[in-house]
């Protein structure tokens, strides 16, 4: 099964320092049919006006990915973490029992981010926070893991779920094959450019959910920028 989701269609959420596209449902944006793919709940694709942000709100029993598109993204929670994740790179929380944050661009652009929520496997355990960072070498002509439920296996940053969120960059008409199981849910999102996946035009912004197959062959129509989630 694949379904395209044009980037047109997606939820819209507005206001004088923010700018805000769902995949799925999310606060005041209801699809019944867009409720999750697999254990992946929220995508997000945020644009934030300098100087502003989210302020302090709380989370529980999700795993949130931030993976920063353009600028920076600046964070603080109520466990004491501070910290500055900027483009290419990714941060992850671990809600888990509980946790209170907030996320502001403290730079002198828009910042833009993928922010990406997948239901952990089980409920409660202590809330955590880390950030990477990816050189952009490693993610060329190639998938490399931004998070993972192993990130021994895998590589990447830890989340308590079994799912892996993945990116790569391919220059135009470069090819890259991803091996998953029919049993698991993909989600795939251009940051940059426009891909191809079984015949199908995908363009920035716009998502492909894939399920029951074993391998999706990804290229690049001109160079492209891709993150992908793969949940049970």
């Amino acid at each position: 099964m694949i379904d395209h989701r044009p980037f047109d269609s997606l939820g819209r959420f507005e206001t004088d320092w923010l700018k805000a596209r769902h995949h799925f449902s999310f606060g005041g944006y209801h699809d019944p049919s867009r409720m999750g793919w697999g254990s992946l709940r929220v995508w997000n694709d945020d644009a934030i006006r300098a100087g502003t942000g989210f302020p302090p709100h709380p989370h529980a029993d999700m795993e949130i990915i931030t993976y920063v598109r353009d600028g920076a993204i600046s964070h603080r929670d109520s466990l004491g973490h501070n910290g500055r994740t900027v483009a290419g790179d990714v941060q992850v929380m671990s809600a888990g029992s509980g946790i209170r944050h907030s996320e502001y661009n403290l730079e002198e652009e828009t910042t833009r981010i993928f922010q990406i929520w997948i239901l952990p496997d089980r409920p409660g355990g202590e809330p955590r926070w880390d950030t990477m960072t990816f050189p952009k070498g490693e993610l060329s002509g190639q998938f490399v893991s931004l998070a993972s439920g192993n990130p021994e296996r895998d590589g990447g940053l830890m989340i308590r779920a079994d799912a892996r969120v993945v990116g790569a960059t391919l220059k135009a008409g470069e090819t890259v094959t991803y091996a998953t199981a029919p049993d698991r849910h993909l989600y795939l999102v251009p940051a940059s450019g426009r891909v191809t996946v079984a015949d199908q035009a995908v363009p920035a912004r716009d998502g492909l959910a894939l399920t029951g197959v074993e391998a999706v062959t990804i290229t690049a129509v001109e160079d492209s920028q891709i993150v992908m989630t793969d949940t049970r």
